[in-house]
């Protein structure tokens, strides 16, 4: 999909910072840069890389811009744009800029004063290498220069570099060496070494509007040089790597083309915003050094990969998009890390233990095995993960870490003191702005379909003749053990006549009190519908704690209805539909609290915590949108009407995709008024919860 910027979009430079772009390489490296070329983010970077071995959440700034001057024989013209703390600085390319276009990688075109000039970038799939083109086309009439000068950082992302920090360039090698870190270069341009210089106060217009104010410094110490005759065509390039280049920018650009396409051609959609998705959905799907296996980013630029995340994300963006291998890695990989029943929120990073604070991670893993399954019907890989699944439900049913446990009615309660558990997890300080211990709906949700699962899979392996697990063999031998038991107290005779064995199994199973999935899903289904349904709202509480926060109307209902197992009547579930759609949608997002309640905050703005007070409290998120579009498709039987209208307000949808980070969809909008993206330019569980909509209208 090509999107197209012209003139009338660099009327200034805020103009042309409204919206950026993004490459990323597979190991956590990425490019990213405004549609005027501007750094409006301390996180924008011409090359952010991230070694394999460190992949992928150790990113280094290493080219944050480009300063690019074109010089005549009388004049010098800035076609780069900056803005500064002191404004009357700022460099303004944006006055030359005729067009912007992404597809797959960006395109800037310039005239001034008779010289054209195109520039390409392109970032190398699975490499930290960069590679840039420019096509000068001089009808100037006069002898014309473009200079260009990679302002440098060599910093971990989000800093600055440190005051007098040194670099050092070798012509010879063809290296730049700071911090501990090297870059490698090649150009067909001319290019001169100078003694260091660094440019202060930097102006992150984004960053300043959020809380984020510090000014940005950069260094340079090179320029490479194009020159062109009157009436010359000029093309020339540079690459940039954190390894020494041997490939040239048109070959990194032809690989990324290629890659894209692929992730379009894969995916099998036919709908040209699906099959775009389905391409920007690979932009998040990463390596991960310390379990050597593949990974899914929450979201460009700040987040790392998240158990929670990654389990949401991964049935639009790998399943959805018929990324199968890729899903399979990510699986096994948490399957490594079960412990206690919970699946790792954050990852081990070097000697770091993974974090488990999650309370969903787990039990959307089973959700993403089945919806694995229903996808390739791969039935040997189900018994692989199902001890992993089995444990999962053991230990939610026992009782395991962060207050997490099934009570009595069946139902599960999770979080405690400042522990917050669920996908609403802000804390500051000692302030929770979204508390929601005890028994959260979605939840309930997921463990109520996992239930349902673990039923259908016992059933499937059963009919296959292959045993589930370890544990599912002791079961067969207990239940055995009982029914001899049983028979032999019938018979009139003593349970100690039995063989020793048979009574040792017979104690195992009381130890390890064996369940049956469906009668257990049977009981949380009851309480469910007794505790949870709100008949004078027509919809459900958002969790059953004792407080006011129980009536609150909040997104995560959605997800009751747009599982795959029902937990409520048809004419609840459409009750449901109809109250979020009447109080909480947007064609952007669903509102995370009724506009209505008195805690609602309308701006996602300002200091840390001025956002984080208003981030689940009425803030628009793009990923509940899926559960709500797959709810209403389902409580109306995928009928024709039901699908030309998801189709109509999907059209919201691909208006988002120009706006923001050019092809892909962001974290968040403002609550009141959705207009402009916020939060990550770029998330995965948006991209992905939406593909599985589109996938959902092409292959219902």
């Amino acid at each position: 999909m090509e999107f197209i910027y012209g003139k009338q979009d660099f009327c200034n430079l805020e103009r042309g910072e409204e919206n950026c772009w993004l490459m990323a390489n597979g190991l956590g490296g990425f490019s990213s840069l405004t549609m005027a070329g501007s750094c409006n983010r301390n996180d924008h970077a011409v090359l952010m890389s991230c070694a394999a071995q460190e992949a992928p959440n150790h990113r280094w700034n290493m080219i944050h811009r480009l300063e690019e001057v074109l010089v005549t024989e009388e004049k010098e013209f800035h076609i780069s744009s900056q803005d500064f703390w002191e404004h009357e600085r700022q460099e303004c390319g944006w006055k030359y800029q005729t067009s912007f276009v992404y597809e797959d990688y960006p395109r800037w075109s310039y005239v001034v004063e008779g010289v054209e000039i195109c520039k390409t970038m392109a970032l190398m799939p699975g490499e930290n290498t960069v590679g840039i083109s420019y096509e000068i086309r001089n009808r100037s009439g006069k002898r014309a220069v473009l200079k260009v000068l990679p302002h440098l950082q060599f910093v971990p992302k989000g800093a600055s570099p440190a005051e007098g920090q040194e670099f050092e360039i070798s012509l010879a090698e063809g290296a730049i060496r700071s911090n501990g870190r090297s870059l490698y270069f090649l150009t067909d341009g001319d290019l001169e070494e100078f003694p260091v210089q660094y440019q202060e106060g930097l102006y992150y217009r984004y960053d300043a509007n959020h809380g984020r104010p510090e000014p940005g410094r950069t260094a340079v110490n090179h320029r490479v040089s194009f020159e062109t005759e009157p009436g010359q065509v000029v093309r020339g390039e540079l690459v940039y790597g954190t390894e020494p280049v041997k490939i040239t920018a048109e070959q990194i650009h032809k690989a990324l083309v290629k890659q894209r396409a692929e992730l379009r051609e894969q995916s099998g959609l036919k709908d040209e915003t699906a099959r775009e998705l389905a391409a920007a959905a690979g932009q998040f799907v990463s390596y991960r050094a310390s379990t050597g296996e593949q990974t899914i980013l929450a979201g460009f630029p700040f987040f790392e990969d998240w158990g929670r995340d990654t389990m949401i994300a991964l049935t639009g963006c790998c399943l959805s998009a018929r990324q199968y291998d890729t899903a399979e890695s990510i699986l096994r990989t948490f399957m490594r890390y079960c412990r206690r029943g919970l699946m790792p929120n954050l990852f081990p990073e070097g000697e770091q233990e993974p974090r488990y604070n999650t309370v969903d991670a787990a039990l959307l893993f089973i959700l993403a095995v089945y919806e694995y399954y229903q996808r390739t019907g791969n039935l040997a890989f189900v018994k692989e993960a199902y001890p992993v699944m089995e444990e999962i439900v053991d230990w939610y049913e026992k009782g395991t870490d962060f207050n997490i446990a099934m009570e009595e009615d069946g139902l599960i309660r999770a979080g405690a003191g400042f522990d917050q558990v669920t996908w609403m997890d802000v804390r500051v300080g000692d302030i929770l702005p979204t508390p929601r211990h005890g028994k959260p709906v979605e939840i309930n949700a997921y463990w109520y379909n996992a239930l349902c699962i673990m039923s259908r899979f016992d059933e499937l392996l059963r009919g296959s003749g292959e045993e589930p697990s370890g544990k599912s063999c002791e079961r067969e031998l207990c239940r055995d053990a009982l029914s001899i038991e049983g028979n032999l107290q019938k018979a009139g005779r003593e349970a100690a006549s039995t063989d020793d064995s048979l009574k040792d199994a017979c104690g195992e199973y009381k130890q390890i009190d064996l369940k049956d999935y469906a009668s257990l899903a049977a009981g949380v289904k009851e309480s469910f519908r007794k505790q949870f349904w709100n008949e004078e709202a027509h919809c459900l509480k958002d969790v059953i704690s004792g407080t006011g926060a129980d009536r609150q109307i909040r997104c995560n209902q959605i997800w009751a209805v747009s599982l795959p197992f029902p937990l409520l009547d048809k004419e609840q579930e459409k009750q449901v539909v109809e109250t979020v759609f009447s109080r909480l949608y947007t064609p952007l997002g669903l509102r995370t609290l009724d506009p209505g309640d008195p805690e609602f905050k309308p701006v996602y703005t300002g200091e840390l915590l001025q956002r984080d007070l208003a981030y689940h409290q009425g803030t628009v998120w793009v990923f509940p949108l899926g559960g709500f579009y797959l709810a209403y498709l389902k409580v109306h039987e995928y009928s024709e009407e039901a699908r030309d209208y998801v189709r109509r307000q999907l059209l919201g949808t691909r208006a988002a995709l120009r706006e923001g980070c050019i092809g892909q969809l962001p974290e968040i909008y403002d609550g009141q008024f959705p207009v402009f993206s916020k939060g990550c330019f770029a998330q995965a569980w948006s991209v992905g919860e939406l593909l599985r909509v589109y996938e959902a209208l092409e292959r219902h």
